[in-house]
C-alpha cells in the first residue's frame, strides 16, 4: 500500500504499460505478463512435445526426463552417477528420481548399484541395453529439438535464448555438455 499527502492508504496500481514494473509494483506490467504467460505456455508445450516425439515410438517410449537420465549417465566418466548428483543434474527431487530409476530398471536401462567410494550410498549406472536405446533415441530427440524450436526461431535466437535464460540459473548449474557448469561455458 502507498500512501497519499493526507496519509491515505490506497492499493499499488498496475504499472503503465509502456513502462517495465518496478520491484514495488504489486503486478508485472501488462506486456511483461504477457512475455511471461507465453514463456509458460511455451516451456510447458515445447517439454510435452520434446516427450511426445521420443514416447511415439514403441521401440523407444522414453519420456523427456528419462531421456535425460540416460544423456547424464552416458556422459558421466564411468557411465554411473550418485543418485544425489543425478537428481540435482536432472532437477527432479530425490523421491522423483526414485520412481523414475525404478521404472528404468525394470526396462533394463539403469541399475542401481552401492558407491564404490563410501558404499553407503547408491549410484545410477547406464546399462548397455541403456546406452544402446538411447542411440536409438537421440536422433528422434534432436529431430524434434530442431522442428520445434532450432528451426523456428533459428540458430542466432537459439544460442540468445539460451544467454538469456543462463542469466537466471545458477552459475555453476550443471548444463553444458559432459555437466560442466554455466560458469564454465562462458569462460
Amino acid at each position: 500500500m502507498k500512501s497519499t499527502p493526507s496519509g491515505e492508504q490506497t492499493p499499488p496500481q498496475q504499472p503503465a504499460p509502456d513502462r517495465p514494473s518496478t520491484p514495488e509494483d504489486l503486478w508485472l506490467s501488462p506486456s511483461e505478463q504477457e512475455a511471461w504467460r507465453i514463456f509458460l505456455y511455451a516451456t510447458t508445450r515445447l517439454s510435452d512435445r520434446f516427450s511426445e516425439a521420443l514416447q511415439a515410438d514403441p521401440q523407444i517410449d522414453l519420456a523427456l526426463g528419462e531421456y535425460e537420465i540416460l544423456v547424464r549417465l552416458s556422459e558421466a566418466e564411468r557411465g554411473f552417477l550418485r543418485m544425489s548428483e543425478l537428481a540435482d543434474q536432472v532437477v527432479h527431487s530425490r523421491s522423483r528420481l526414485t520412481h523414475t530409476i525404478s521404472r528404468m530398471e525394470r526396462r533394463g536401462l539403469v541399475e542401481r548399484i552401492r558407491c564404490a567410494d563410501d558404499g553407503r550410498g547408491r549410484q545410477a549406472q547406464l546399462t548397455a541395453a541403456g546406452r544402446e536405446l538411447l542411440e536409438r533415441a537421440a536422433p528422434v530427440h534432436v529431430r524434434s529439438v530442431r522442428e520445434l524450436l532450432l528451426d523456428v526461431i533459428g540458430h542466432d535466437d537459439f544460442l540468445e535464448l539460451g544467454r538469456i535464460l543462463g542469466r537466471a540459473i545458477d552459475p555453476d548449474a550443471p548444463v553444458g555438455v559432459g555437466s560442466p557448469t554455466a560458469a564454465d561455458l562462458h569462460r
